[in-house]
C-alpha cells in the first residue's frame, strides 16, 4: 500500500458524475493498493495517517493531528501510485 497525504482546508471528489463527496478541513489521502498487499496493515495505516502531526498549533508549529482537531479525511483510490 502507498499513500500520499495532503492537508486541506476543504476538498471534494466526484466519481462518474455521481454525488460529490466533500470535507472541510482535514486530510486528502490518495491510496494505492495492490492485490499482494496484506489487509492486516489497513488499520495501522489509517491510525498513522490520522495521528500525523501536520496541522499548526496555537504557536504556528506543526504539532496537531486531524484526530486532535476533529478533522475529516477524504480517501481516494489511486492505482497510479504504483506506476
Amino acid at each position: 500500500m502507498r499513500a500520499i497525504i495532503q492537508r486541506v482546508t476543504r476538498a471534494s471528489v466526484t466519481v462518474n458524475g455521481g454525488e460529490p463527496r466533500a470535507i472541510g478541513p482535514g486530510l486528502v489521502i490518495l491510496l494505492g493498493v495492490r492485490d499482494t498487499d496484506d489487509i492486516a496493515i489497513v488499520p495501522k495505516l489509517a491510525e498513522k495517517c490520522a495521528h500525523l502531526r501536520i496541522f499548526e498549533d496555537e504557536n504556528g508549529k506543526l504539532n496537531r493531528s486531524a484526530v486532535e482537531l476533529g478533522y475529516s479525511a477524504l480517501v481516494v483510490s489511486n492505482f497510479t501510485l504504483y506506476g
